[in-house]
């Protein structure tokens, strides 16, 4: 057995072993007490999948006259970028506020869209200067990577954009912007037509940057129509194009990479499930979402109409008085919290709620936050129990028994015009939480969330407005508490 061979079994061996740890790891992300362990899995499973690339890499670079390049430069290109990757990855990860967080997993989207892109790229070039042939596959799979690395790229940057704040929450719609992508969606695909069967009589590697730079542009007219709102779904769907392109990538590479094939294939699956899920909790559906429909601008009530002389503020003593007789109390957390930084404190209220026996539990709408799952995390971050985070469709039908409900920088979910039409979150499943017998509402003021459109909660007879910054008002409703 030569030496390339054996590195040959070690390579297929170390891939094999990555898919595998993929595939637990993303079966732990199923539940609550499994996800850290399966985080840390997959991590583990992409430290072993970019090991076994390197030395992949390492053989089929290593030529025969090692005077032309030798290993020390090839292990040194190798390693280096290996140890700045996992640098960047590191400072991340500490440096990132969790509140960031949805931001953060929007670049990197965009940075698995561009990695697949700049992959087929460096693929091509060396098919065409060497003068090695293609296959249909092949050709195929770059031709997909570049229209979906593309529009992943400039769509997630949008995405984080949106919500950084940097660029407008608001959708930007115009007249016959479907019609604009129709056309460019058109032109694209002959584009693509053209690259595959080398019709076109333009060079193939400019042909090919031409294929992205659309598909960027389109990228960015399916992102910027879209509102706010829909973040949690466009993050998901950006999710999944970033798997799709790199087990496009894995098509590309020649002999093809299995385990881009296989990882991408199951980023591309489970975004594309969360996807679906995420329609379902907003009442939008897939074909909306792919073709930027959301977000739409529909005349809203005016705001004085709907609040004008009928809120009700209080302080935290009245919410601690309220808070004291209490037999059940659910907690509705929203982005309002995690930007207030209010979770320890609404940890410590929960604790001292169920010390002197009031029931309290966790309402959690699947869209809550800028991500799916935003609230589920930060909340088992300050280790609340698991089980006492219950999701919207299970704890809707407790409301009418509950004593109060806690909204703390929640809008849009708790939003009652959602079961009225003409709105633009019109048919949006919402927590129910105007059924309960007092709503104390945590928040800064009156302005609206994402959806742009006033609250009729807020103004509800048995809903009380607590003005003011998240973090501080949990802390003085908490000592209120202890000293009642």
């Amino acid at each position: 057995m030569t030496t390339q061979e054996l590195f040959r079994i070690i390579v297929d061996g170390g891939y094999l072993l990555a898919v595998i740890l993929f595939i637990v790891g993303l079966k732990g992300l199923t539940s609550p007490k499994s996800a850290v362990r399966g985080n840390i899995i997959g991590a583990l499973g992409m430290l072993t999948a970019l090991l076994c690339a390197g030395v992949d890499a390492f053989v089929q670079l290593q030529p025969a006259d090692t005077s032309a390049v030798g290993a020390p430069t090839i292990t040194l290109w190798l390693g280096g970028t290996l140890v700045v990757g996992l640098a960047a990855g590191a400072i991340l990860a500490v440096k990132i506020d969790f509140k960031e967080m949805p931001q953060l997993v929007g670049l990197l989207n965009g940075f698995g869209g561009i990695a697949s892109v700049l992959v087929a790229a460096a693929t091509l070039l060396i098919v065409t200067t060497m003068g090695e042939n293609e296959t249909v596959v092949s050709a195929l799979a770059t031709a997909l990577t570049g229209i979906i690395g593309g529009v992943t790229f400039t769509g997630s940057l949008i995405a984080s954009g949106k919500l950084k704040g940097v660029v407008s929450d608001k959708p930007l719609r115009y007249g016959g912007e479907q019609v604009v992508k129709s056309v460019v969606v058109i032109a694209l695909l002959s584009l693509a037509l053209f690259f595959v069967l080398d019709i076109s009589g333009v060079e193939r590697n400019f042909l090919f940057w031409i294929l992205v730079g659309g598909s960027a542009v389109l990228g960015l007219l399916l992102t910027l129509p879209i509102g706010g709102a829909d973040m949690p779904i466009v993050i998901a769907l950006l999710n999944s194009y970033s798997g799709l392109a790199a087990a496009a990538t894995g098509f590309v590479l020649m002999p093809p990479n299995t385990v881009l094939i296989v990882g991408g294939s199951l980023v591309g699956a489970s975004g594309i499930i969360l996807t679906k899920l995420m329609c379902k909790a907003m009442n939008r559906s897939l074909a909306n979402v792919l073709f930027g429909g959301m977000g739409a601008v529909v005349e809203a009530a005016n705001e004085d109409e709907v609040y004008e002389g009928k809120i009700k503020q209080t302080a935290a003593d009245e919410v601690a008085s309220l808070l004291k007789i209490a037999r059940r109390v659910v907690v509705v957390p929203g982005y309002g919290m995690a930007v207030g930084r209010a979770v320890t404190p609404v940890r410590q209220l929960y604790e001292a709620l169920e010390t002197e026996g009031c029931t309290v539990e966790f309402g959690i709408h699947p869209v809550a936050g800028r991500m799916p799952g935003h609230m589920n995390v930060l909340l088992a971050e300050e280790s609340i129990p698991y089980d006492k985070l219950v999701e919207m469709d299970r704890i809707n039908g407790s409301f009418s028994n509950t004593d109060v409900v806690l909204v703390i920088g929640a809008n849009d979910v708790v939003n009652p015009v959602a079961r009225e039409s003409g709105t633009p979150i019109s048919g949006m499943p919402i927590l129910d939480v105007d059924q309960a017998a007092t709503v104390i509402v945590v928040k800064r003021s009156l302005s609206p969330g994402f959806a742009g459109i006033p609250n009729p909660l807020f103004a509800a007879d048995n809903t009380l407005m607590f003005f003011s910054d998240a973090k501080a008002a949990m802390e003085e409703v908490l000592q209120a508490y202890k000293e009642v």
